[in-house]
């Protein structure tokens, strides 16, 4: 071959390679260029239920310059169509858009799969994606009920891949940092874990029956969950308050500061849990409790209590949500926005603050830098093999924690639990009430 001819190729090669990013290979930016150089550490997604907090996941995976989303899955033509202009907005392209999440299970340019989908989805789609071979980041809480949660632990065991669950504040620097100094003493020994959190909510009405909007599919909606007429309710949001779909404001906003306390306590399951509470502030479809008081008492004399107000907000003002944590010698207060060290007379010692920009804490999306941080250690434990900084058998154990308060509440008395699986040894009613959902026919998950 010619001098002329093998420079002719050469030139032609590296002109398509420009166009094919929109431009000369000189003009291409540096995450395109990343994405050449790296391909064998890309990571390609798919996020599946995008209405909400999945904006703070495309938003977080766009930070990587090596990932890339692949698909949008949702149910609902409207939410698809208003997500896709979204994504040229705060992304800068629009993914492939699928409605049946199972065709983006079988995708093979799929790495890893972001499930943020109401929470009866999140143990079976989980464990599907597991099977197909997928990594999986799974909203909290990760399992609509205790069956669900030891299945998913196992699922990940059997098929060897990466589940991290959303709790993004274990990713945090400042609460780190807070748990490790606990760790070296800095509070002397510590005994109580406090978590709360507080919001407003409206009244959900009493729906009606109606017709099924035509942009939804409603069967794929509901999924493993035994079917139900069509409310006007129920979707997008509403769900959380129903049993069928939801796990109540313990799981839906008490997984984060739970999971804390029990970190910062160095804990998993407890010997008993008591819960008061009830629905309060209106009378409407609203399944569980709107404020309710837990408390989980290990041995050792540890105990954390968790204190939810889902209507009518704490008052004196406080902060919409957070953790203190109690020792011999002082107290730490915990937040996604940092942490705060306290004497025993109260008197403040020092502060540490969360750098970046600010989790937001009571709205639906909860955005902010530490989903980056939280999604970048899943990426680093699928590249380099790093730990998670919540992989799932640890994180369903917070998960377990609050299907015990809402267990404990049903109950009306003091579970007694098998700390060793988490089991009420007290109470068959409970267990057979709450163990283990009923599946419709053909989607209960299994190994």
């Amino acid at each position: 071959m010619s001098s002329d001819r093998r420079n002719f190729i050469k030139k032609a090669s590296v002109g398509a390679a420009g166009l094919a990013f929109g431009g000369s290979i000189n003009a291409m930016s540096a995450e395109s260029y990343s994405r050449i150089l790296g391909a064998n550490d890309r990571i390609n997604c798919a996020v599946i239920g995008v209405r909400s907090r999945a904006k703070s996941h495309f938003m977080a995976i766009n930070k990587d310059p090596n990932a890339k989303v692949l698909y949008s899955c949702d149910v609902d033509d409207v939410i698809l169509e208003e997500h896709n202009i979204w994504c040229k907005e705060n992304i800068g392209y629009v993914p492939k858009v699928e409605k049946d999440f199972r065709k983006v299970l079988n995708k093979k340019k799929v790495d890893a799969v972001f499930i943020a989908t109401p929470e009866h989805w999140h143990a079976p789609m989980a464990i599907m994606a597991l099977q197909a071979g997928k990594h999986v980041y799974v909203e909290k809480p990760c399992s609509h009920n205790p069956y669900e949660n030891q299945l998913l632990v196992a699922a990940q065991k059997k098929y060897g891949k990466k589940v991290q669950m959303g709790n993004q504040q274990r990713s945090a620097q400042t609460s780190i940092l807070a748990v490790k100094e606990i760790r070296e003493g800095i509070i002397g020994e510590v005994f109580k874990g406090e978590a709360y959190y507080s919001n407003n909510r409206g009244s959900i009405g009493k729906g009606n029956q109606i017709a099924v909007p035509k942009t939804l599919d409603w069967d794929l909606w509901q999924g493993p969950a035994p079917r139900e007429n069509y409310r006007d309710n129920i979707h997008p949001y509403n769900w959380h308050w129903f049993k069928t779909w939801g796990t109540g404001e313990v799981h839906n906003n008490g997984t984060h500061e739970i999971d804390i306390c029990r970190w910062a306590l160095g804990v998993d399951l407890p010997d008993s849990v008591t819960s008061f509470g009830g629905k309060y502030a209106y009378d409407d479809d609203w399944e569980f409790v709107d404020n309710q008081q837990v408390t989980y008492k290990y041995s050792g004399d540890k105990f954390i209590t968790w204190t939810g107000h889902s209507r009518g907000k704490i008052v004196p003002n406080q902060p919409g949500r957070g953790a203190t944590i109690y020792g011999s010698k002082g107290i730490i207060t915990l937040s996604r926005g940092g942490y705060k060290l306290f004497d025993l007379n109260g008197e403040l010692i020092k502060e540490e603050k969360e750098a970046g920009k600010q989790s937001t804490t009571v709205n639906t999306q909860g955005a902010g830098d530490l989903d980056a941080n939280h999604i970048g250690n899943f990426f680093e434990a699928i590249r380099q093999d790093k730990s998670l900084h919540s992989d799932i058998k640890d994180a369903s154990v917070s998960t377990m924690l609050c299907h015990l308060g809402n267990m404990a509440q049903d109950a009306g008395e003091t579970l007694k639990i098998d700390p060793a699986t988490g089991k009420v040894l007290n109470n068959e009613k409970v267990m057979k009430d709450w163990w283990k959902r009923e599946y419709e026919e053909g989607w209960e998950p299994t190994l």
